[in-house]
């Protein structure tokens, strides 16, 4: 594509020259400076600019303004002032006739202008020498802000200030305002997207079947047009419009980025079938057919659904790439432990990490109770066990003496070998980092591969289900399954919203489910004082709670405790030897208590919607009827009290994930580690979302026809950002 090798150069010299520029001061004052010295200020200016991931030209052209000031007007002073107090800011020019440093009631420079028609105070609370000399009496000044009344009359707080000469011409454009850092001024980012913009040549990358094809009732603009608008519009254009994204210009720039987003995850997906992975044929009378004889249960429809799809997957010589989501307690475990006996049956090892410990040793126990009995040895691998335990853990599954292997990240340590896995399964892998991911992925084994680029089937679970925005932009690479069904003889959860001034009543609620024979957990969101928050912690709720309630045995348990004491106590609950596990977010998944019937949530206002979500689903896995009661400390934020109606109405996660996603947005509600936001700077799923579409279409036909397209558009679009996509 032409024009693509100086978009791709790395930030050259040029660059960073222009944006130095309006830091030299006059013309001949350089005279004289060694060459090393420019060469430091370039570096310098550079290494700012990298600092905002501006490393290319093309970086600069498409780091676009996020909001615009009007400079193309001037107002008299007298009428300024009589407009005053609309919320709009106003740019007048006056001669300064006063200039001076006061010291009442704070040390400030207040300095006075006037026109024709009247007076105008600026107040300046933090101001440099310089400033003072700039500002001088029998100056002229053009000053924009916003005007409001002072002690003294009509003034500016802190203006934008620019002398001038009389008559000086005004802008024909918008001054673009652009998204910046510390040691990096607008003046600065101006001068360098400016030169960036009129040397880097923005050639087509949809080709014109693209443009007349699949794109041809959005009408699209040019690109280079676009850009051009957006970094400097007319004040023609619609502010409104180019304030909220809705203007044409935009359009066109979220659409290339959706493309380029789509190009890639498609990209990512074909590779991945071009890799090798083990077939795993399901054997009629293996363990896969002996484990499902020895439940105690019938699978549920949906199980059945997904356990076939993840088989089917795992028949197949590429690597299977599916994400398992399900609401919390619809049974996801059970279909990973199937997946991983139709692993072990075809002679392959398989392992499953979890983010936390609890979660893992949750997993490890239930597990190894179902398939040891059948002759299966699972290992346990943690980072709270002993040196001497650890090594002979990683000895057993170097060795594949290890037929499933289960842990938290010291799964990924560069010390545990598997002697030959076919099957990596992570839980609630929303909490691991890409690099986590690919990692467990990356331990394919060392004996029995029969190619370098062989690895392991994986299997992704989720219980916070992925609405559909979401599930077409930043998992398009992925198979999905989904188990929207929740087992026979789970009782609904009925979710009350309490304020913390009734803490005695919920006491009492307590000491009456416990005297049924119930057991209740009860969750605070910090551990220890936090003076800037001054929440309830868990330590001093349980110490509340002991005095309050003698005759019960009440637990605490949090991230801080020594892993012995954290599993004696969740021993002792699990047991019903304790009836009441005051806990912080360590228990939010995997901790399975059926006779849990009560959840009290401490200051519900603090958590998130999943959160709160996966909290409550703690209980209700029995048959009793279970409550969840959210705790709040009013007056509540608008955020906060949506989160928690949404709560009270209702307990689909599915219903809870896409207004949470209306809440949050998806880079908050995904995180950064697991969307790799930077990918999508510009396009708002909320609102864009019936652009995606468009997208895959265009992205299949360039695929498949213009691959030349395909290069050039990615790495405008994406630079190095596409290993945010790889897992």
């Amino acid at each position: 594509m032409p024009g693509t090798a100086t978009e791709t150069t790395d930030l050259s010299a040029d660059a960073a020259k222009d944006a130095a520029a309006p830091a030299r001061g006059k013309a001949g004052e350089g005279k004289g400076k060694s060459a090393s010295s420019n060469s430091s200020a370039t570096s310098s200016a550079a290494a700012r600019l990298a600092k905002l991931g501006l490393r290319r030209p093309v970086d600069l052209v498409l780091h676009l303004p996020m909001r615009y000031e009007d400079e193309t007007t001037l107002a008299p002073i007298a009428d300024a002032i009589r407009r005053a107090g609309l919320g709009q800011p106003a740019q007048v020019e006056g001669e300064v006739i006063s200039n001076e440093v006061t010291f009442r009631p704070r040390r400030q420079l207040v300095v006075k202008i006037a026109d024709a028609s009247g007076e105008l105070t600026l107040r300046f609370l933090n101001f440099y020498g310089s400033q003072t000399k700039q500002m001088a009496e029998g100056v002229r000044l053009r000053v924009r802000g916003e005007i409001r009344g002072g002690f003294f009359g009509a003034e500016m707080v802190h203006p934008t200030v620019r002398p001038v000469v009389e008559g000086e011409a005004l802008p024909d454009r918008l001054t673009p305002v652009y998204p910046a850092t510390a040691g990096i001024s607008q003046a600065y980012l101006r001068k360098a997207i400016g030169g960036a913009l009129s040397r880097t040549p923005m050639p087509e990358t949809l080709p014109r079947p693209v443009l007349q094809g699949p794109l041809a009732r959005l009408q699209l603009r040019p690109l280079a047009d676009c850009l051009r608008l957006l970094h400097a519009p007319p004040p023609e254009e619609s502010e409104a419009a180019l304030a909220d994204r809705t203007h044409p210009a935009w359009q066109r720039i979220k659409f290339d980025e959706l493309l380029a987003q789509q190009i890639s995850l498609r990209r990512a997906h074909a590779a991945r079938r071009e890799k090798t992975a083990p077939t795993m044929p399901r054997r009629e009378a293996g363990l896969l057919t002996r484990f499902l004889a020895a439940l105690p249960f019938r699978l549920t429809g949906a199980q059945e659904r997904v356990v076939a799809e993840i088989a089917a997957d795992m028949t197949r010589p590429h690597p299977m790439h599916r994400l398992l989501q399900g609401d919390v307690g619809s049974g996801k475990t059970i279909v990973a432990a199937l997946a991983a006996c139709q692993a072990i049956d075809a002679g392959y090892q398989a392992a499953l990490m979890a983010p936390t410990e609890i979660l893992a040793e949750q997993h490890f126990r239930k597990l190894s109770a179902w398939l040891e009995p059948l002759g299966v040895p699972v290992v346990w691998l943690a980072g709270s066990l002993k040196a001497r335990e650890k090594r002979e853990a990683a000895a057993r599954v170097e060795s594949g003496e290890a037929q499933l292997v289960i842990g938290t990240h010291a799964l990924i340590q560069d010390t545990v070998r598997f002697a030959k896995l076919g099957l990596s399964v992570v839980d609630e892998q929303h909490r691991f980092g890409v690099a986590q991911r690919l990692a467990l992925r990356g331990k394919a084994g060392a004996t029995d591969v029969p190619a370098p680029d062989t690895v392991p089937h994986q299997l992704m679970m989720s219980a916070t289900p992925i609405p559909r925005t979401l599930a077409m932009t930043y998992y398009a690479d992925l198979d999905v399954s989904v188990i929207d069904e929740l087992p026979p003889g789970r009782t609904p959860i009925v979710t009350r919203l309490v304020n913390d001034e009734r803490r005695d009543e919920v006491i009492a609620r307590i000491h009456h489910a416990a005297a049924e024979g119930r057991q209740v957990y009860w969750v605070c969101p910090l551990i220890e004082e936090s003076e800037a928050l001054q929440l309830q912690t868990a330590v001093e709720t349980y110490e509340t709670l002991v005095a309050a309630l003698p005759d019960l045995r009440v637990g605490l348990v949090h991230g801080r405790l020594p892993p012995a004491e954290k599993a004696s106590v969740m021993d002792d609950f699990s047991a019903n030897r304790m009836q009441v596990l005051v806990a912080t977010t360590v228990i939010e998944v995997g901790v399975d208590v059926p006779n849990a019937s009560l959840m009290v949530i401490e200051h519900a206002e603090r958590f998130g919607l999943a959160q709160l979500h996966q909290l409550r689903g703690r209980v209700g896995r029995g048959s009793a009827e279970s409550v969840c009661l959210l705790m709040y400390q009013a007056p509540l934020s608008p955020t906060a009290r949506e989160r928690l109606a949404t709560m009270r109405e209702t307990t689909d996660g599915f219903e809870i994930a896409r207004r949470d996603l209306e809440i949050r947005g998806p880079g908050e509600f995904l995180g950064a580690r697991q969307s790799g936001e930077a990918m999508l700077r510009f396009a708002d799923l909320q609102t864009d979302a019936w652009l995606v579409e468009y997208a895959q279409e265009a992205a299949e036909l360039m695929l498949a026809q213009f691959p030349e397209a395909v290069e050039a558009h990615l790495s405008r679009w994406l630079g190095g950002r596409e290993h945010y996509l790889k897992a």
